[in-house]
């Protein structure tokens, strides 16, 4: 499984910054190359969040994090 987990900062709070899983493998055609090229998922789940900036993301393998 690979996640994109973003790393979004408020535009009304712009040091307020915090990580967010955006969406799994489970529930796209994500691969590892589009992941860390900026996968069409990413945009389009910031179309949905315009209150937030994305201040960039990673790429991770493995089960999802409870904790994000």
């Amino acid at each position: 499984m690979i996640q994109i987990i973003a790393v979004l900062c408020s535009l009304s709070s712009p040091a307020e910054c915090h990580e967010q899983t955006v969406t799994t493998s489970d529930f796209g055609d994500i691969s590892m190359t589009s992941c860390l090229m900026g996968a069409p998922q990413l945009a389009e789940w910031m179309k949905e969040h315009p209150g937030q900036r994305l201040a960039g993301w990673k790429c991770v393998i493995g089960t999802p994090s409870k904790g994000i």
